[in-house]
C-alpha cells in the first residue's frame, strides 16, 4: 500500500529552492490539485522543468503567476505572456530545450545515461557553450541528463500499490518523469484494487511511485 496525502501534506514535502519536474503537455496529465496546493503554500525559487508553461492562471502557469520559479527548463513559452515578461526582466532564467530533446535528457537520468547525442540545436544558441563530439562521420552535441528532486505527475488510476494508468494524451511526458524524479507523487483520478488495471495497461509501475494524491472528494 502506497500512502496516500492530501494536496496540502504533498505540497509540504517539496521545500522552498527544489527542483520539481510536472508531467502534461499544455495541462493535459498535469496534476493540478497538486499545483493549486503548492501555489497556496506560497512555494519560492522552484527550479521547474516541464514541456511549457501553459498559459496563466491555469496549471503550470498559477506557479508562474505566483512567480514561484527562479528557472524554468521547457520546451517553450510560447503561450505565457507572463512568463515571458518574467524571461524579459530578468526575474526568471529560462532555459529553452528542443522538445524531444527535453525528453530524452530527462529518460537518460531516469535510466543512469551520461547524456545524449543529437545533430538538433547545432549551429544555434542551443548549442552555446555545450560539447560536440564526431561521431559515424557526423557532429553532435552532447546534451546532460536532467533529474528532479520530485517528480509530480497525473495519472487517469492508480492501485494501491501505486502502478499507474494514464488515459490517451495525458501518457505525454508522464511515465518518463516519473523515472527521473528522487521521489515521485502521482495524483491519480481514480485509486482502485490492485488487478482492476491490466498488466498491458500500466505504464508506469508502483515501485517508482512514492506517494499518492487522495482522491478529490
Amino acid at each position: 500500500m502506497k500512502s496516500t496525502l492530501k494536496p496540502e501534506e504533498a505540497a509540504a514535502l517539496i521545500p522552498d529552492g527544489a527542483t520539481v519536474m510536472i508531467g502534461g503537455f499544455m495541462g493535459v496529465g498535469a496534476p493540478l490539485r497538486l499545483i493549486d496546493a503548492l501555489v497556496a503554500r506560497g512555494v519560492r525559487d522552484l527550479s521547474l522543468v516541464a514541456n511549457d508553461t501553459f498559459v496563466p492562471g491555469r496549471g503550470i502557469g498559477k506557479l508562474i503567476s505566483a512567480r514561484a520559479c527562479r528557472r524554468i527548463t521547457v520546451s517553450h513559452i510560447g503561450l505565457n505572456p507572463e512568463a515571458q515578461a518574467q524571461m524579459n526582466d530578468g526575474t526568471l532564467e529560462v532555459e529553452l530545450v528542443p522538445q524531444g530533446t527535453l525528453v530524452e535528457r530527462i529518460r537518460a537520468h531516469g535510466v543512469g545515461l551520461g547524456g545524449i547525442l543529437t545533430p538538433t540545436g547545432l549551429g544555434t544558441q542551443v548549442a552555446a557553450g555545450k560539447q560536440i563530439i564526431h561521431a559515424n562521420g557526423r557532429d553532435f552535441l552532447l546534451e546532460e541528463p536532467i533529474g528532479a528532486d520530485f517528480t509530480l505527475i497525473a495519472a487517469h488510476q492508480s492501485d494501491y500499490v501505486g502502478n499507474l494508468e494514464y488515459a490517451l494524451t495525458a501518457q505525454n511526458f508522464n511515465p518518463i518523469m516519473a523515472l527521473a524524479g528522487a521521489t515521485v507523487i502521482a495524483e491519480p483520478e481514480h485509486i482502485v484494487p490492485v488487478g482492476v488495471i491490466p498488466p498491458d495497461a500500466v505504464r508506469t509501475p508502483g515501485v517508482l511511485v512514492d506517494h499518492l494524491l487522495e482522491r478529490a472528494h
